[in-house]
Formats: structure tokens, C-alpha cells, sequence
């Protein structure tokens, strides 16, 4: 079941591939849900050996990883956050090498986009970004995944919109991902918050290939007419410095996914996606503590919109899944 075009191939960023191929692993994941669905999927990875070397959290890429390795027969190591000494006692060159002498592949989440470059090169093995600060390649399969399902529409037709802090990984990424894939992409934040220039001029030269249609806007109005999917992220990503919330609240609010927002979509089959967690009610630690201080645990969205008929977050969830195991059967087996 290898891909010829992925087989001992690392996935450390959308644009290192073509659209060909990243279409090719939303393919093999839509037929693996299905087969997983009716209890007919078959093992490939029987005996394979995967380091998952995390120095951020994780919920759905961890359990993706591991679920998907576990269901098809393979076994993984979870590094936590203390669970190494990779880039501390131990440079990331020399962790790479031992890591390669026990292990089939690696996936890396972390902080900078050249740690993960730097244990593909020194590794030689498939080596898979499970998140940087830069990029979150494994998150825009499962998104694209997600969109396909729930549009009736050619993917050259969808349209969706990334609101909120454009310059996050996710944006990024999905930026990136949509215009590969010539698909309508809106991205839509303060000024402020734009991607830098040089991936707005990727995406634009990637777009002048598949005829995509990307737009990088501030206008919330403009951005989310007659869209098919309002897509929203924390305002405050991992790492950052919890002394920015106060900042990123005066400039965000008016971007929030909530009920006024949504009508100037203008229909109403229109889908709300988020990568997840999201910080929409005060179910939570940290929801508590924002309400003690900003008078409201809704954030980036209302719990309106987040449990509405229009949110589909937990399929998108659940794709994860499906496009890591995809990843790996194409990348090992």
C-alpha cells in the first residue's frame, strides 16, 4: 500500500510537496475511515517503531499518532515535554542519530521549524511535523479532508476563511495548503496579524499555478461573504507570553466567530471549523481565569456558534486520524 511519491519521505511542511500528493494522503485517509468504519481495515505497519518527541501539549495529535500506529499494527514512544533530553542536555543532531537506531520514524512538535529539519537531515529517517511554530502540515490534510466531506462543491470551489491571528501556524499552513489546491482562501485578521510577506508571495506563486483565488483582508464583512467554511484559532498560541492576551482581546474582538459575524455570510449552510481547544465557554481552568479577568470565557467563538448545527470541529477532529494513518502506511509500509 506504499505511495511511490511519499515512501521513506519526511512531511515537515505543505510546501515541500505538490498538490498531487497531499491529495493522494486525503485520498488513502477517505477510504481508511471508511474501511475502519465497517471494521474491514487491514494492518501495514506490523512491527514498525514510532518516536513521538513532543516538547508542546497535545491532545488530537498525540492520540491520532498513537491510535493510528496502534490500529495498524505499529508501536510508538511519547517523548513528553520532560521526556527527553533532545535540544537541552542532548543537541538535536546527536538525538536524531540515536533516535534512528531504534526507530522507523519520528514525529516532532515543538517550537522551532529547524529542529525538525534538523532531526529529518540527521536522521534519515521519515520524519513527520506534528507542529511548529511556523507550520502544522498535519492539521491542513485533515481540514482539507474535512471540507471535501462536508461540500458538495469541486475542491477548486471551496471557499473558506481563516479569521482571527493570521500569522499563527495554522494560518499558515492553510494558506499555504489552499492555494496549492486552487481553492478559494480568505484569510482574515487585523493588519497587525498578517502573515509575513513572504508567505503571502508563496501562496500567490502557488496560486498563479492551480488558479487559486487567495485574498488577505481585515474586512470581516468582505472576507466571510457567501463563504462555505468560517475557520477560527486561539488568539494566544502555545508559547506566547500570556501578558499578550489583553492585546490580542482589543485587536480580535472584532473578529470573533459569533452571531453577528455569521450573518454576513448571507446563507446558512455555512460550517464552522477550529483545530481545537477552543476557547468558547467556562468549562475550563483557563476559561475561569478569563472570565475573572475579561468578564467572558468566549473568545475566538461563541458557544452559540461552537455547538450550533453549522459546527463541524469534531469531524475534523476525528480526521486527524485518518490523515496520520495515511501518512504513515504511505511514508513506512
Amino acid at each position: 500500500m506504499s505511495n511511490g511519491a511519499w515512501s521513506g519521505k519526511s512531511y515537515l511542511a505543505e510546501k515541500d510537496h505538490t498538490a498531487e500528493s497531499l491529495l493522494d494522503i486525503i485520498e488513502l485517509a477517505q477510504s481508511l475511515r471508511k474501511k475502519r468504519a465497517a471494521g474491514v481495515e487491514e494492518q501495514h505497519l506490523i512491527g514498525k517503531k514510532i518516536a513521538l518527541v513532543f516538547e508542546k501539549a497535545s491532545t488530537r495529535t498525540r492520540c491520532a499518532f498513537e491510535v493510528a500506529a496502534f490500529e495498524q499494527g505499529a508501536s510508538t514512544t511519547y517523548l513528553g515535554p520532560t521526556g527527553s533530553h533532545l535540544g537541552k542536555e542532548e543537541s538535536v543532531k546527536d538525538s536524531a542519530r540515536v533516535l534512528a537506531r531504534m526507530y522507523d520514524a519520528i514525529a516532532y512538535r515543538g517550537f522551532a521549524q529547524s529542529t525538525v529539519e534538523e532531526l529529518s537531515t540527521y536522521s534519515q529517517r521519515p520524519v513527520y511535523n506534528a507542529l511548529t511554530d511556523e507550520w502544522h502540515p498535519t492539521q491542513s490534510l485533515a481540514d482539507v479532508m474535512t471540507m471535501m466531506n462536508h461540500s458538495a462543491s469541486p475542491l477548486t470551489q471551496i471557499s473558506f476563511v481563516f479569521i482571527g491571528d493570521g500569522r499563527n501556524n495554522v494560518a499558515r499552513s492553510l494558506l499555504i495548503t489552499g492555494a496549492m489546491l486552487g481553492m478559494d482562501v480568505r484569510l482574515c485578521a487585523p493588519k497587525e496579524l498578517w502573515p509575513d510577506a513572504a508567505t503571502i508571495s508563496l501562496a500567490n506563486s502557488f496560486a498563479a499555478k492551480s488558479g487559486a483565488r487567495i485574498k488577505v483582508d481585515n474586512d470581516p464583512k468582505e472576507a466571510l461573504s457567501n463563504v462555505e467554511f468560517v475557520y477560527t484559532d486561539v488568539w494566544l498560541s502555545m508559547g506566547e507570553s500570556k501578558e499578550l492576551l489583553g492585546q490580542r482581546v482589543e485587536l480580535l474582538s472584532p473578529y470573533q466567530v459569533n452571531s453577528e459575524l455569521a450573518a454576513c455570510v448571507g446563507h446558512d449552510d455555512w460550517k464552522f471549523m477550529h483545530c481545537l481547544p477552543a476557547l468558547h465557554d467556562g468549562a475550563t481552568k483557563q476559561g475561569v481565569e478569563l472570565m475573572e479577568r475579561f468578564g467572558t470565557a468566549a473568545f475566538e467563538v461563541t458557544n452559540e456558534i461552537f455547538e450550533s448545527k453549522n459546527s463541524i470541529v469534531f469531524d475534523q477532529a476525528e480526521n486527524r486520524l485518518h490523515t496520520i494513518k495515511a501518512l504513515l502506511i504511505s511514508t513506512l509500509s
